[in-house]
């Protein structure tokens, strides 16, 4: 191939600076362009949650890394499901970088997130599915551990032959990440916009951040990522991974971008460095990043694995995870049925949404349909009462609630009803909560990250639920319907 003929030249247009030898494929160009800048951000986000390959002409064939991954080859014009590791991989990095990301001087490789990606039959969706990376699995030929283990115990091959064991679903293509290449992408991008509802004090790292919105570098970015220094550990860290990678994505998307040669180009560079893709895919990249061309924010959702042990103890003596086997089970067949997790937008324009959430009234038993088992709870103290955040949290577990952090308190302490705060898609596990509280108002809340009960000064002991066993729907809510969230929403409101 002649570099005439090489179809992308860096300099010159409106689209990012590439423009294609031949006005023909202008069209191609500007959707190409696209799904680069799309694929790019996913890939270059991998291991802070997830990600996919993207294209740029031969360029990018040069740069990543293929390996034997054992992967099930498919047509890159139709649906796909991709597994993403981010390696917390340090032998590349020097001593002073390794210090300055206290990773410690421990040699080797480990998986550090793990996520399952699917790729729509039409072209025009993505869903990404969070594994823990302490979830409890059985690893061919190797027995129970933590799934992060099958990639230290066997590589790609071993990862890609777990996951696909764990969810049931043919992993198609593989892609894998590093450290440093996670800090080099959003660099080049110009850094990202995170927020967090809850104080971060990770005392091992150093890092530290008070409740609000800032925008991070690619450093401080990793660390937020990666810390568990908040009370729910590593479901906490999937949400702010998930955060962050959707951040990635709207500034990819970004005019400011794709109109900049010298920032899309580096995007692209920093990115493909620290890529490393099974054999077949390394060959196809055009395929995979025209699936994406005309992919936005809001066709982008995210999802974790449902759980139904957030504090397992293995035999080992290991704090890991369980999945709940059949909301898991449901979750990953809608998947290989290329069914949304989420409703597609509404055309029509809706009502402006209050800043403020609304409390709703109380609810009973009448049509619960997610058991106390199965519901993880944050208790805070907004009464200023002291002990009483304790006792509602010690009542909590006694009505078979998952309580595993302490109760903390509220800024103010004028709290007089007590306030069960859920985020979208998490009304049905509210509902059972608020069941269980006495006078408990519910609020939809978009910077709640989990179900949270204010205590407030009218508290009353909570109270035994009963949750009816049949339904006459087809599947419960608790199984059928998985938390799932799309980009646009985890994006930070300013």
């Amino acid at each position: 191939m002649s570099d005439d003929d090489s179809g992308v030249h860096v300099g010159g247009d409106a689209y990012g600076g590439v423009r294609l030898p031949q006005q023909r494929r202008a069209g191609r160009a500007r959707a190409g362009l696209r799904g680069i800048a799309i694929t790019g951000a996913l890939s270059s986000a991998v291991l802070v949650g997830s990600g996919v390959l993207w294209y740029v002409s031969s360029y990018a064939a040069s740069q990543v890394r293929p390996v034997d991954a054992g992967t099930t080859e498919s047509d890159s014009r139709g649906a796909m499901n991709i597994l993403l590791v981010g390696v917390d991989k340090r032998d590349d990095l020097s001593r002073e970088q390794q210090n300055r990301l206290h990773l410690g001087r421990e040699v080797g490789q480990r998986s550090d997130t793990i996520m399952v990606i699917h790729l729509s039959e039409d072209h025009s969706r993505v869903t990404v599915v969070s594994l823990p990376r302490d979830s409890w699995v059985d690893i061919p030929g190797k027995g129970s551990h933590k799934i992060n283990s099958a990639y230290s115990l066997g590589g790609a091959k071993l990862a890609v032959s777990t996951v696909q064991k764990v969810t049931g679903l043919t992993i198609n293509h593989y892609v894998e990440v590093n450290v440093l290449g996670f800090i080099n992408v959003v660099d080049s991008i110009g850094g990202v916009s995170v927020c967090t509802p809850v104080a971060i004090n990770d005392t091992h790292t150093g890092f530290r951040l008070q409740p609000g919105t800032y925008e991070l570098d690619g450093a401080k970015a990793l660390f937020y990522a990666r810390t568990r220094a908040t009370a729910r550990s590593d479901l906490d860290r999937i949400d702010r991974q998930q955060q962050v990678i959707s951040s990635l994505l709207q500034r990819a998307l970004s005019g400011g971008t794709l109109a900049n040669p010298g920032k899309l180009f580096g995007l692209v560079s920093s990115t493909l460095k620290t890529l490393t893709v099974d054999e077949a895919l390394a060959k196809d990249m055009p395929g995979l990043a025209n699936q994406l061309k005309d992919v936005s924010t809001d066709d982008v959702t995210f999802a974790t694995v449902p759980l139904a042990d957030v504090d397992y103890k293995a035999p080992t003596g290991e704090s890991a995870v369980l999945w709940d086997k059949t909301a898991a089970r449901q979750l990953f067949q809608r998947i290989a049925d290329d069914q949304p997790l989420v409703k597609p937008p509404s055309k029509k324009p809706s009502a402006p949404s209050s800043a403020t959430p609304t409390p709703s009234s109380s609810t009973s038993d009448a049509g619960l349909t997610v058991p106390p088992s199965r519901i993880t709870v944050r208790v805070l103290n907004g009464a200023g009462i002291t002990g009483l955040g304790a006792r509602a949290r010690n009542d909590l577990l006694k009505a078979g609630f998952h309580v595993p952090s302490t109760a903390g308190n509220t800024g103010t302490t004028d709290t007089t009803d007590t306030v069960v705060r859920y985020p979208a898609g998490r009304e049905d596990s509210a509902r059972t909560v608020a069941a269980a509280l006495p006078g408990a108002q519910l609020r939809q809340a978009a910077d709640a990250q989990g179900i949270e009960v204010i205590v407030g000064t009218k508290y009353a002991p909570a109270k035994p639920v009963t949750v009816s066993t049949t339904s006459p729907s087809p599947a419960p809510a608790a199984t059928g319907t998985p938390v799932a969230k799309t980009a646009t929403e985890n994006i930070c409101k300013k």
